[in-house]
């Protein structure tokens, strides 16, 4: 008998160089590495999702299109009149289906970078060639280049994290415009981190035919649930549609989202709070680093901050030590060498962070 054939045999090339997503453990640690919102619930709230959820039926598959939950997603979060949404299982998913959908023979998406993995994971999944264009001194949208690199590579696709990951700025917002008028497929603006930017290009869609927003619940402090929604023009996203999985969205999700955006005020004060210790903490932050060489505080918009110290590979493991787990992201990319990103976390949190921080450098 023939022996079979091995994944190196059938699996394209350019999957068998990758490396799978890795999270890490993080029992008995402080979480600060994936911009969760630290805030749970009160009891009243939870005991009352508790009884929505127990009514669902699960033993029915949910209905494909869950018109309730995109009527309130498009009510509770301004989405212009004639947008629509559609809906997927976190925003990864439908990055992936968006770069699927454009993968024709010879495409590019284009990325401001460093950015957020998932554009290039998602380009390199499909098969299809992506394109970072390396940001200016400060992280900012370097915009000649930019230009000069839709005009080379004609993207179907550009990416704008927006405020960007992992970096925690919102490009500046003429420079933005200048590229929905110089691209020639659609410009994608990843608004994850909106709750904690305020600004939104949601209610620009109706003035760019090529301008789609993307968004997720995870960063509001649902990460558990996985929803995403892009918003856009029908004529794209009925093209979409064809490619959603029909149950990607389960009926404990759904039912928990309208749950969630029936008390929005609730995660909007959280949302609120967060912000106000973001800039205690880089405050903070910014004392104890600013004697050090080459350190620095960036200046977020999102629910976490960038900072830079001299060591920043060693300080990672000195603070996972001490309990306090964060995100190296040096390896990234060479403008983020020794830079780590800390969510911002409860008071408490941040204030353990603080002190394992002194202690590890």
């Amino acid at each position: 008998m023939s022996a079979r054939p091995g994944p190196e045999a059938l699996l394209r090339p350019e999957i068998l160089a990758m490396q799978a997503y890795h999270v890490p453990d993080s029992a008995g640690l402080v979480k600060l590495d994936a911009m969760e919102n630290p805030y749970r619930l009160d009891e009243p709230l939870r005991a009352e999702l508790a009884r929505r959820l127990a009514d669902v039926a699960i033993n029915r598959y949910p209905v494909p299109d869950h018109p309730a939950l995109r009527r309130a997603i498009r009510d509770r979060f301004g989405v212009p009149a004639g947008c629509d949404v559609l809906l997927g299982n976190g925003s990864d998913e439908l990055i992936s289906l968006l770069t699927l959908a454009t993968a024709r023979p010879g495409a590019v998406h284009l990325s401001p970078w460093p950015s957020f993995v998932m554009y290039r994971t998602a380009a390199q999944i499909a098969g299809t060639r992506f394109v970072g264009v390396p940001l200016a001194a400060g992280f900012a949208l370097d915009l000649r280049s930019t230009l000069a690199a839709i005009a080379a590579h004609r993207p179907a696709i550009v990416w704008l994290s927006w405020p960007n990951n992992p970096t925690g700025n919102c490009f500046d917002a003429e420079a933005v415009e200048q590229v929905l008028d110089a691209a020639p497929g659609l410009v994608v603006i990843d608004e994850a981190y909106q709750p904690f930017a305020i600004d939104t290009w949601m209610p620009r869609l109706p003035r760019h035919p090529n301008l789609m927003v993307l968004r997720t619940v995870s960063k509001l402090g649902l990460a558990g649930l996985r929803l995403g929604y892009l918003c856009g023009a029908p004529r794209w996203l009925d093209e979409l549609e064809k490619l959603r999985p029909p149950y990607n969205v389960n009926a404990l999700t759904e039912a928990a989202a309208l749950f969630a955006i029936e008390h929005l005020e609730v995660f909007e004060a959280q949302a609120a709070q967060l912000r106000a210790d973001r800039d205690e903490l880089a405050r903070t932050l910014g004392a104890v680093l600013g004697p050090l060489p080459g350190a620095a505080v960036f200046a977020s918009r999102a629910n976490f901050l960038l900072v830079r110290v001299p060591d920043g590979p060693a300080t990672f493991e000195r603070l996972r030590a001490r309990g306090v787990l964060v995100k190296d992201v040096g390896r990234m990319d060479p403008s983020l060498r020794n830079c780590l990103r800390l969510t911002v976390g409860t008071p408490e949190e941040n204030r353990l962070l603080v002190e394992a921080l002194r202690e590890s450098l």
